[in-house]
Formats: structure tokens, sequence, C-alpha cells
């Protein structure tokens, strides 16, 4: 293992205002990101997040939490579990790229809130599966508040994201149950 490069540009740096970036094909991204959300809160940080291509109500648990937390909240995307058979529709479509794009303006609008620690849910992803331009989200990465610290999530993540970040952390899959028939599971899962 390597050390880490240091980035001269932010040494000593205090508060938030940094970008973080959560990758890789290893589960953990979201609650990762999640984790710096409560951990704001518990600091009486104002947050938000942005969940791209996560539409549908029944799969995220999690959501009813964060807003009893007072977390601002924007889901984008259709639903792609089909209630009857539970299979993922991995299809991109017109909708999803509408969808995408108004996430990327529901980022913008909490950027004019604004609130302290924001979270792009899934914008790697969303990225890397042509619903965005990489170059639409590194402008609106330019355009956040000196103040507000930044994390996004999903697989895939474009090398000019990896390049901009102040931190990087990779999931990598050693093993998963899911290879061994177990379903996505409530509560652990979703």
């Amino acid at each position: 293992m390597h050390e880490p490069e240091a980035d001269a540009s932010i040494k000593g740096w205090q508060g938030f205002g940094l970008i973080q970036v959560f990758t890789g094909h290893g589960k953990g991204k979201t609650t990762a990101a999640i984790g710096e959300m409560i951990r704001a809160i518990g600091a009486c940080k104002k947050v938000g997040i942005v969940y791209f291509d996560k539409g549908g109500d029944t799969h995220y648990f999690e959501r009813d939490i964060l807003r009893n937390l007072g977390v601002q909240m924007v889901v984008t995307g259709r639903d792609r579990i089909d209630p009857i058979t539970g299979r993922f529709d991995f299809s991109i479509q017109d909708i999803d790229r509408a969808e995408a794009n108004r996430g990327l303006l529901a980022v913008q609008d909490m950027f004019d809130v604004p609130v302290d620690l924001l979270v792009m849910d899934e914008i790697n992803s969303t990225v890397h599966l042509g619903m965005v331009s990489v170059q639409d989200v590194l402008s609106l990465i330019e355009r956040k508040p000196s103040s507000m610290e930044l994390v996004l999530t999903g697989r895939n993540a474009p090398q000019e994201i990896l390049e901009r970040a102040h931190l990087l952390t990779e999931m990598h899959l050693h093993k998963h149950y899911f290879y061994s028939g177990v379903k996505a599971r409530e509560g652990i899962d979703f």
C-alpha cells in the first residue's frame, strides 16, 4: 500500500469546504456518506442530500430518519425495481436523463440555501451511465460555496472528479452475499 499524496493547497485547512468522493464496487458508499451527514448534524450543521437515480419510496429506509433529523432532501430518478418481479431495470431512458438534470438543479438550489454539507448520492454512476456529463458536474462543483463540504458517491467515478477530490475512498469488493443468492435485506441493504 502506498502513502496518500499530500495536497499543499489545503494544508492547515479548518472547517468545511472540501470535496470527498466515495467510489468503487464495494458496499458502503452511501452508508459512509450518511455517516458523514449524521456526524455533521451532531455538530449542529445544516445538511442536504440529492439522491441521483434512486427514485421510489420502498427501497431506502434511511430517508424518513434523515427527514426527521432535518436533512434537506431531493430524490430524483425513477423506481427501477419492478414491484412484481423484483428485477432491476438497467435501461437508460430520456426520463432518466431529465431526472438527473433535475438533480443538478436541486444541487444548485442547495448551493443557494446553503447547507454546510451536501451529498450528491450516486452522481458518479449517473455520470458514468451518461445521464449527465462530467463537464456539467465539474462546472457545478466549481460553483459550490467555499465553506460547503461536498460528498460525491457512486461507482465508476470519472477521473476528472477523482482529481478534484480532497478525500478519495474506494470501496473494494472482496466478497458479497449477493453472489451466494442472498437478496437485498431490509434494514441492512436498503
